[in-house]
């Protein structure tokens, strides 16, 4: 039962550490361009000539 003192603060402290995270990650602009890496792979980057 003491074991709850614990890992509930825990919880708490870990959740609160993940939202922080993700709102700054929204805030510098990590997900504003969700379609561009889908077709980016489809790019050919091959358009350097070889020496």
């Amino acid at each position: 039962m003491t074991a709850l003192l614990y890992l509930i603060p825990v919880a708490l402290f870990l959740g609160g550490v993940f939202l922080l995270a993700f709102r700054w990650c929204l805030r510098t602009g990590q997900f504003d361009d969700p379609e561009g890496d889908r077709y980016r792979i489809l790019d050919d980057d091959d358009d350097v000539p070889l020496r």
